[in-house]
């Protein structure tokens, strides 16, 4: 489903502003409308973070109503990085508070913006309160699939439990 609306996005809002779709995650909007953080880079590889509303009427409508650059990002605060929690903080010269789908999407976005900020800027972007693990590409738990990260990692924690449970004492 998230490829359909990363591609209905690309080429109905994006494409006709002459960006390319990096990345998107759902994020909670007012209401029953959905609402989407975006990064796309320009074709002077200028790097665009927005939020974009989804209405749906006969046809499917987005609107980007409010836009930021990632030149003026100072922080990423991801909140607590030892919970499960899909609430994050993006300062640029205010802070706004955003809350992610879910947790796995929290950081699949910093790991979106941790790229295109060492590809296009190379500027000294603070990201706290993440888990490193979870953000570093080089790790062993990168994977294609950047929203199975958190439950592949969840996973493996759960199974060495298991197997040390099952552990007889001596």
């Amino acid at each position: 489903m998230s490829s359909l609306v990363k591609e209905d996005l690309a080429k109905r809002l994006f494409g006709p502003r002459r960006l390319r779709l990096q990345e998107f995650i759902e994020v909670e909007g007012s209401g029953a409308e959905r609402c989407y953080l975006c990064a796309a880079v320009s074709k002077s590889e200028e790097v665009e973070i927005c939020m974009v509303k989804h209405f749906r009427d006969r046809e499917e409508k987005y609107e980007v109503v409010e836009k930021w650059f990632l030149k003026d990002l100072e922080m990423i605060d991801g909140k607590e990085a030892d919970t499960d929690n899909p609430y994050f903080d993006m300062h640029f010269h205010k802070v706004y508070s955003m809350e992610a789908y879910s947790c796995a999407s929290k950081y699949t976005f910093a790991r979106t913006l941790s790229y295109l900020n060492e590809t296009y800027l190379k500027k000294d972007l603070k990201i706290v309160n993440f888990d490193s693990t979870y953000l570093n590409d080089d790790s062993i738990w990168s994977s294609n699939n950047r929203d199975c990260l958190v439950l592949m990692r969840i996973c493996f924690y759960a199974s060495n439990l298991l197997c040390l449970s099952l552990c007889p004492l001596s």
